[in-house]
């Protein structure tokens, strides 16, 4: 029996926790979470597990694995008990908020010699695997450029930008680890505008709410990020890989596959609510592949390494910003 605790009671943690308690040989046994609050009491009844203090966590030895789910600037202290106690990991994205703090938790955690995973679960997205072997199998012929598309169906609340690390940090960093994972090199470049075009009160809260990202590969090839945190249809996600010998699209996955035809014209669908939705499926794989790694060694896609790459990437892109200039990102 794999014994896991989870820290993080919130909207994400509710995904991790159920996906981890309905893996086979698996017991969710701790929930960790300081705000008292009926979603709390509610999924420590659904999953069976007990809720009590961090220090209950890393101080009992049947606890194999821990899941950090929860706000963003808990990552690093709850990573760095881990590893002091021996214990894997999976981590949601961003290690750290402070970059340089976050290369210093990388090494800590290496040289513990714990397995710890990153949430990049677009890498576990079947249709975002798909293109990743078709690209690495060479049935797509070389990889040119890549676009990508993100745009939230709304802005996040106020308190959330505030502590979230900001737009590069909290959204854009899922496409800055995907334009790794497909290139299969590093970035070199990135040049980076934006700035507020929808809600006045994220830029008071001294973050951007729209930006356009410029990556260069060490090779020389292009990604073309859009980020933004609104769409007038919904959540968007969108992916083009041109190649020389194949363009690999991917649309927006829709609630249904009806298509309505009347006087009117042709309607369909909208897409899926959110990126809960969208990438349902590949949040169950990914802590499938955590479990995985935990019972028999198995190497998961995104490890704390691909979490440093994608966050000097960020780093990089907020420079960028601030300056209005390209920021070349010397080989390390």
């Amino acid at each position: 029996m794999i014994r896991l605790a989870l820290f993080g009671a919130g909207r994400i943690g509710q995904v991790h926790a159920f996906n981890a308690a309905a893996q086979q040989g698996v017991c969710l046994k701790y929930l960790v979470d300081p705000v008292t609050s009926t979603a709390r009491q509610q999924l420590a009844e659904r999953t069976g597990a007990r809720i009590v203090e961090a220090e209950t966590v890393f101080s009992d030895p049947s606890v194999d694995g821990v899941i950090i789910a929860s706000s963003t600037d808990t990552h690093a202290d709850l990573l760095l008990r881990a590893a002091d106690a021996g214990k894997a990991v999976f981590c949601e994205k961003p290690v750290a908020l402070d970059f340089a703090y976050v290369t210093d938790i990388v090494r800590k955690v290496e040289a513990s010699g714990i397995a710890c995973m990153l949430g990049f679960q677009r890498r576990y997205d079947p249709d975002f695997r798909h293109v990743r072997e078709r690209i690495a199998q060479g049935l797509a012929g070389t990889l040119e450029h890549i676009i990508m598309t993100t745009r939230d169906p709304a802005p996040p609340p106020i308190d959330y930008v505030q502590r979230s690390g900001g737009l590069f940090l909290d959204q854009a960093i899922h496409d800055f680890d995907m334009a790794r994972y497909l290139l299969g090199e590093e970035i070199s470049r990135v040049y980076a505008v934006g700035g507020c075009l929808i809600d006045p009160a994220i830029g008071a809260a001294g973050d951007i709410d729209t930006a356009m990202i410029t990556l260069t590969s060490r090779s020389g090839r292009f990604v073309q990020m859009n980020n933004c945190r609104r769409a007038a249809f919904g959540y968007d996600q969108r992916l083009e890989a041109v190649c020389s010998k194949e363009v690999l699209s991917l649309g927006n996955s829709l609630q249904n596959n009806l298509t309505i035809g009347d006087a009117r014209g042709f309607t369909r669908s909208p897409p899926q609510n959110y990126f809960i939705e969208r990438f349902a499926m590949a949040y169950r794989l990914e802590m499938a592949a955590f479990v995985a790694r935990l019972r028999n060694g198995e190497t998961p896609l995104a490890g704390i390494r691909d979490g440093l790459e994608a966050q000097r990437l960020a780093e990089a892109a907020r420079e960028s910003h601030r300056t209005g200039l390209p920021v070349d990102i010397a080989p390390h």
